[in-house]
């Protein structure tokens, strides 16, 4: 073994005392926070119509201008419109409502639809119910919103758009456990509405896979399978026909002041929906909004 000399004296680091220690770690740790932003105060729940949920960091950040049509823009999707304003109009006035899953074609109007009745609702009561948006990759912090948002003197839609799980993906089971309410139950201010492309949220690759591998398949595809279940308003949506994508492109015109013909905007907004190869109103909107342009005319969405 090496000869290792020993230190001269007066080197290497001085002796402490215990409460020397303490207090230059307290020095530290002081400075430390002083250099740390602030944390953003928190949000007033009582102030703006619309809010998003972001998990890191556990806060709801408030969205001053929300990105929504007009309810009277909605064509071809009467009956889903009255069924779910019908649903939150009792929600507003305190009455029991259910959760909603809105599902089917996409471009069909699911998201606007949320937010269109959640603006009729505000404006029929102004105050009495906001949206908090949460992503789909925030599912698993669901409870913690929960928690935010229980014993709030107003109502809340928590609603996920464009909802759905892929394989190896166990988050749904924490989505089950709020819709259900768990031992605390969900809070009576409280319900949660989400699109989906899918009628059960899961998509058939998963569920057949889990049909394929498991001990019990009938119980393995009733567990996954019974997600949407727990929504107790189901409203679906389909692709529309060329009369209801016309009345779309005509009322978006109409509203926003486009001087066409009808020959000619009929004309050009099915050549558009040809190269798309759909009718919507996500694809009617689109053609609306090339056309705007081309003619120069600026679109308020507000």
């Amino acid at each position: 073994m090496a000869y290792v000399p020993p230190l001269p004296s007066g080197c290497g680091f001085p002796m402490m005392s215990d409460d020397t220690t303490t207090a230059l770690l307290r020095r530290i740790a002081e400075a430390l926070d002083r250099l740390a932003p602030p944390p953003p105060p928190a949000a007033d729940l009582a102030a703006f119509d619309a809010y998003v949920w972001h998990a890191d960091g556990a806060r709801i950040e408030p969205v001053p201008r929300v990105n929504r049509v007009a309810m009277t823009l909605l064509r071809g999707i009467d009956r889903q419109a009255d069924t779910l304003l019908d649903n939150t109009r009792r929600f507003a006035q305190g009455l029991p409502a259910n959760n909603a899953l809105l599902w089917g074609a996409r471009g069909m109007g699911k998201s606007s639809l949320v937010k269109a009745v959640q603006a009729t609702i505000a404006a029929e009561r102004p105050g009495a119910i906001a949206l908090v948006e949460i992503h789909r990759e925030d599912i698993p912090s669901l409870p913690a919103l929960l928690a935010a948002l229980r014993g709030v003197e107003r109502r809340f839609i928590i609603f996920c758009d464009d909802l759905s799980f892929d394989a190896q993906d166990t988050s749904y089971k924490s989505l089950k456990a709020v819709l259900d309410g768990g031992v605390e139950g969900r809070p009576a201010n409280v319900v949660f509405y989400a699109t989906s492309n899918r009628r059960h949220i899961l998509s058939r690759d998963m569920i057949e896979n889990e049909r394929s591998t498991a001990i019990n398949p009938g119980e393995a595809v009733e567990e996954k399978v019974s997600l949407s279940d727990r929504f107790g308003l189901w409203l679906g949506f389909h692709h529309c026909d060329q009369d209801t994508y016309m009345a779309m492109v005509e009322g978006y015109a109409r509203h926003y002041g486009i001087e066409q013909t009808s020959d000619e905007l009929r004309r050009a907004a099915n050549e558009w929906s040809v190269t798309r190869g759909a009718r919507s109103g996500r694809v009617a909107w689109q053609f609306i909004q090339d056309l705007a342009g081309r003619l120069s005319k600026p679109l308020d969405t507000v």
